[in-house]
């Protein structure tokens, strides 16, 4: 799978806060990618919908057991709510005992910095 495009569910108003969050999700076999993978387009759909969503990409490396995602939220509490409800919520918790390292970065831009480059969140991931 390659790199999702920046999906845009919404646009910030000009110069608002905006809070991002990187994740890097490493599983501990290839039946466990296989079962992110499996996962992942219920996932995109809610994300391309959720209320306070500014836009996201993942990118996939499943022969290295890799999946990144970059996201850009109107606030904490809109990722807080999209991360327990809908198709995200039970995949997470399903997923959980697949991963052998998880790793999450947040920090704050403005809606002129949309779109997020990897660039940033491989550095503040690594």
């Amino acid at each position: 799978m390659p790199t999702l495009p920046w999906t845009v569910p919404n646009t910030p108003p000009q110069g608002a806060d905006v809070h991002v969050f990187a994740s890097r999700f490493e599983t501990r076999s290839l039946w466990g990618a296989l079962r992110f993978l499996a996962r992942t387009p219920g996932v995109w759909r809610q994300v391309s919908r959720a209320p306070g969503a500014y836009g996201a990409t993942l990118k996939a490396e499943p022969l290295k057991r890799t999946f990144w995602t970059l996201s850009a939220w109107e606030s904490p509490a809109a990722l807080k709510n999209f991360a327990r409800s809908g198709t995200h919520a039970p995949t997470s918790r399903g997923l959980a005992a697949e991963m052998k390292d998880v790793k999450f970065a947040t920090w704050a831009v403005t809606g002129d910095d949309l779109p997020l480059d990897w660039a940033e969140a491989a550095r503040r991931l690594t």
